[in-house]
C-alpha cells in the first residue's frame, strides 16, 4: 500500500514511503541480479550484433551506440530528472545475459539519475513505445567493478511509459477562481473532470488516489503521478481539507481544491506552508 505521509495530520515529513510496486529496478543497475532468484531464468538469445555495434549504429560523442529496433510515439522523451519504466534485456559482448526483465515476466521502474550513465544518456534519447539496441562501452556501465557484468554491454530496451519529476502548476494555483464552489469552512473546489460513479467516500473509508500538491506560489512538493502509481490511505487520516474535499467526490472524478491554512498543516513547522492546491482524481473507493 502506498502511505501519503505527507498528507497524514500527524507526519512530520513532506515525502511519501517508496513502496514496492512490482517492478524491479534493472540488476545491470542496481544490486539485484537475474542470479539472485532462487529459480534460474530462462534465457534469452544474444542478437546477432551483440559482438560490436554495426556500421549502421549511430554514435553520440560520449561513445554510446545505438540502433532503433522499433520507432515510438509522440514528441516528448523523458528527461534525467524522470522516473522510467522500460522492458529490457542485457547481454555481455560474449552473448551471455546477465539480466532481463522480460525473463522476469515484469517491467522495470526507476529513476532516470539512478542508473548508469550509458542508460540514463540512451533512455532520453527514446520515445513512449520505442525499442532500441544500446551498446554501453565499460566507461559509461561499471568502469570494470567487481562483482558486475564487465566490459562492453549491450541492452534492449523498450521505453513503456515515464513519469515527470515535477507536473507544472495550474493557472489558478495562487487563488480559487470565481467559478469555484466553497464549503462553509472557506475550502474551494471546482471539478475538472465529472466521474463514472454515484458512491461517495465516508470518512471512515479508504480511498485510492492520484493527485499533486502545489504552495500557492506554483511549488509542487509532493505527487502521487510522479512516482507513477496511485496512493492509498485512510480518509480520516489526513489534513482536514483532504478528509472534507474528497468525500464531495465520486469515483473516477477529477478536481481541483484550494485548501486554507487551517485545514492543511495550520504553519506547522516542516510542512508546506499556507494555502495548498490540490488537483485530485478519486480512481476508486475499495
Amino acid at each position: 500500500m502506498n502511505q501519503t505521509l505527507c498528507l497524514l495530520a500527524a507526519c512530520s515529513a513532506i515525502g511519501l514511503v517508496a513502496c514496492s510496486n512490482g517492478a524491479d529496478k534493472p540488476s545491470a543497475t542496481a544490486d539485484k541480479t537475474a542470479a539472485g532468484h532462487a529459480k534460474e531464468p530462462a534465457t534469452l538469445a544474444p542478437p546477432a550484433d551483440v559482438a560490436a555495434p554495426p556500421a549502421t549504429a549511430e554514435k553520440s560523442a560520449s561513445g554510446l551506440a545505438w540502433t532503433i529496433l522499433r520507432p515510438g510515439s509522440g514528441d516528448t522523451r523523458p528527461s534525467v530528472e524522470d522516473t522510467v519504466e522500460v522492458h529490457y534485456t542485457g547481454w555481455t559482448t560474449d552473448g551471455k545475459m546477465f539480466d532481463s526483465s522480460i525473463v522476469r515476466g515484469r517491467p522495470a521502474r526507476f529513476p532516470l539519475e539512478s542508473v548508469i550513465a550509458g542508460w540514463t544518456e540512451g533512455v532520453q534519447l527514446m520515445k513512449v513505445g520505442e525499442q532500441r539496441r544500446f551498446w554501453i562501452p565499460v566507461e559509461l556501465a561499471y568502469k570494470h567493478q567487481p562483482g558486475r557484468p564487465n566490459g562492453m554491454l549491450v541492452f534492449d530496451v523498450e521505453l513503456l511509459r515515464f513519469f515527470p519529476a515535477v507536473i507544472p502548476a495550474p493557472a489558478d494555483v495562487a487563488a480559487p477562481p470565481k467559478d469555484a464552489k466553497r464549503t462553509g469552512t472557506g475550502l474551494a473546489y471546482k471539478v475538472l473532470a465529472a466521474g463514472t460513479g454515484t458512491r461517495r467516500p465516508k470518512a471512515t473509508e479508504q480511498v485510492i488516489v492520484h493527485y499533486t500538491g502545489w504552495t500557492a506560489d506554483g511549488r509542487m512538493f509532493d505527487s502521487s503521478l510522479t512516482r507513477g502509481e496511485p496512493a492509498t490511505f485512510p480518509l480520516d487520516g489526513v489534513i482536514k481539507g483532504w478528509t472534507e474535499g474528497v468525500q464531495l467526490m465520486v469515483e473516477g472524478e477529477k478536481a481541483r481544491f484550494w485548501i486554507p491554512t487551517r485545514l492543511a498543516y495550520d504553519n506547522r513547522p516542516g510542512m508546506p506552508a499556507g494555502m495548498l492546491v490540490f488537483d485530485i482524481e478519486l480512481i476508486k473507493i475499495p
